[in-house]
């Protein structure tokens, strides 16, 4: 499935991230796998964007906890994602001389702490001052009760500011509920509305308000007390997710909307450039725009957010130098799977520039007592018969994954073959992986492990 191309003569200086290989998929589904299993979180649903274009989309996993196949349709709420659709929102109603951005909130919500010195702007960014009223990693009390969002504001942002407006940086809520609030006295419609007349339809986009409740095919959220059994999540009552958690989609949905920001789409690029300009004060844990965070990765910037909601743990990336982007959706709001998954895609979708990617590729292989015998020369295959996989499965599989991937030195040339040393760290031992290949064709000759010694 391909949408939105991209006119790549028209977007100069980006090097795009290639087309994944079926090696790249094999390696993402083992990774996944993996991390389901050492975790312990019921199913994740995924989609990778490289060239421009959605590159692969996959579910895995028990999605309704009912033995059902998993499947890519199934939607997933996308919490705090939701936020730089609300910060799109009122981006295209300051573009459509609706409001402005800089516009104090007072014009719109009088009665609010400070309103007259707080502008829309800072409430995109998180530098209100109002006090979060969710700063918790689960449901409070109140949450099991509906609530309206101008409670939600009568509650927690009439109260004194936690700072000055503008002098930091503090994850709001309340911030966000405000700007939704500002989004539909401007545009005279509920946000939802707006949103799927401005952003959703015209993508193509199957989004549904979690206030209305997910659908009988989509996911069911869990959640676990420390290490003890899965338990279902109950939804969070109505009107507590209202502007910045209310989103639920598919993976491919958002990656829809993630090829939109790479090929500046949809809405006119500036807008696109604001959102993605950092709105933070200096002294912030790291860059802001309005919606999104802001770093790199090894050079390669990164436009990103999280979610977090009772029962699901979701991030999504964006690299719009490399026009790609990844998507991982978890049905579990415990541990880290999210964000390990997504890490373990970049390493792969980036594996040009990972120096290690390769050899642990090869170790994967290995451990799970199987290899591609396209990768490797002649004497590469002659090299592992049946019982030198089986030994190396049944070695290194009751290890897990490693800790850490090393390279050891630099590469070298011998005997016609680059050589390359390795050091696989797990959390009692470390390994010595010794790599050689073939320089032009990239063929392995051999890929032997060994105690390290170390």
């Amino acid at each position: 499935m391909r949408f939105f191309p991209l006119l790549a003569l028209l977007l100069p200086g980006l090097a795009w991230a290639a087309p994944i290989t079926d090696a790249q998929r094999a390696e993402i589904d083992s990774r996944v796998a993996r991390i389901l299993a050492s975790t312990g979180v019921p199913s994740v649903s995924i989609a990778v964007v490289t060239d421009g274009t959605l590159a692969y989309a996959q579910a895995y996993g028990d999605q309704r906890r009912d033995g059902s196949p998993p499947s890519v349709t199934r939607r997933y709420p996308i919490a705090s994602i939701s936020k730089q659709f609300t910060a799109a929102a009122l981006l295209m109603l300051e573009a459509d001389g609706k409001l402005s951005l800089d516009d104090p909130v007072a014009k719109f919500l009088p009665a609010l702490t400070a309103a007259d010195r707080i502008t829309v702007r800072q409430l995109l960014a998180h530098t209100s001052g109002y006090r979060d009223y969710w700063p918790q990693d689960f449901d409070f009390a109140l949450m099991a009760e509906p609530v309206t969002p101008m409670q939600i504001l009568e509650r927690w942002a009439k109260t004194p500011l936690d700072y000055e407006p503008g002098t930091q940086y503090q994850y709001s809520n309340t911030g966000y509920t405000a700007a939704g609030l500002i989004a539909e006295q401007a545009a005279k419609e509920p946000l939802f509305d707006y949103l799927q007349r401005r952003v959703f339809e015209p993508l193509r986009m199957d989004v549904l308000d979690t206030d209305q409740g997910l659908g009988p095919d989509d996911a069911v959220g869990t959640h676990r007390y420390a290490l003890g059994p899965l338990r279902n999540t109950k939804p969070t009552a109505p009107g507590w997710l209202f502007a910045m958690g209310e989103l639920a989609m598919t993976p491919t949905d958002l990656a829809r909307w993630n090829v939109a920001r790479l090929t500046r789409s949809l809405m006119p690029p500036g807008l696109w450039t604001a959102q993605e300009t950092n709105a933070a004060p200096v002294d912030a844990p790291g860059p802001y725009g309005l919606g999104v965070r802001l770093d790199d990765v090894n050079g390669r910037p990164r436009v990103r957010h999280d979610g977090a909601l009772a029962g699901f743990l979701s991030v999504n990336r964006v690299y719009p130098k490399d026009g790609a982007a990844i998507t991982v959706l978890t049905s579990g709001g415990f541990s880290n799977a999210q964000e390990a998954i997504a890490d373990a895609i970049e390493a792969i979708v980036f594996a040009a520039a990972d120096e290690t990617a390769q050899a642990r590729a090869l170790y994967d292989m290995l451990s799970a007592g199987r290899i591609d015998r396209s990768l490797f020369t002649k004497n590469g295959n002659d090299y592992f018969t049946e019982q030198a996989l089986a030994d190396y499965a049944a070695s290194l599989a009751p290890l897990g994954p490693p800790v850490a991937v090393t390279l050891r030195g630099k590469k070298q040339l011998r005997g016609g073959l680059t050589v390359e040393r390795f050091n696989f760290k797990f959390e009692d031992r470390t390994l010595l992986a010794v790599l050689r290949a073939e320089p032009g064709t990239g063929k392995v000759e051999q890929f032997t492990i060994y105690p390290s010694g170390e």
